[in-house]
Order: structure tokens, then sequence, then C-alpha cells
């Protein structure tokens, strides 16, 4: 993971680019998480985000589930306070995140 990106293999074999948003780590599960984009966009126009458990002290991270519901309650919180914070600053009142 070098320069805010990492390269995955998707379903067809094909190598796709994805952005790094931010990771952080919970000290509530006590698990490392990434936040990131293959800057697709869904149905609604809104481009797609995603979300991982990883362990960043690996040289090549595996990127696993999230697992728990508790999990993605943190994760959205996060985004959402982010998302709100952009929305302050740019005076923006649009969506524009979808977790998966």
């Amino acid at each position: 993971m070098e320069n805010n990106t990492f390269k995955v293999i998707n379903e067809e074999g094909r190598e796709i680019v994805c952005d790094i948003l931010f990771t952080f780590d919970s000290e509530e599960t006590n698990k490392s998480y990434i936040v990131y984009t293959d800057n697709t966009k869904d149905e609604a126009g809104n481009i797609q985000v995603f979300a991982s458990i990883y362990d960043p002290k690996q040289e090549s991270p595996r990127l696993d589930p999230i697992e728990t519901e508790q999990e993605w309650k943190i994760i959205e919180t996060i985004l959402n306070t982010l998302q709100e914070e952009i929305r302050k600053k740019t005076g923006s009142n649009s969506e524009g995140t979808d977790e998966q």
C-alpha cells in the first residue's frame, strides 16, 4: 500500500486500483480498519466506499471482511462525522458515500 493506493484482483481476474480514504485503529475492537474506494458509482451516482479489517504491520496486508454490526456502526459513525465536516466546509448538503 503505497501513495494512498493499493491494487486488488476482482472476480474477473482484472487488477483494480483502489484509493485509501483513511485508516484507523479501534480501541473498542482492538483492530485496524481501512476505508477505501475503487471510484465506481452506485445506481444513484454516489462513489462507492468500502471498509475492511487489515493488519498494517504485514508487508502485504490482507483485507478481511467486517465481522460484526458493532464494527459497521463504528465505521459508519466515522464516515458520517467526516461527511458532516466536509459539508460544513463546502456548504454542501448532498449525500455522497455508501458502504459495502
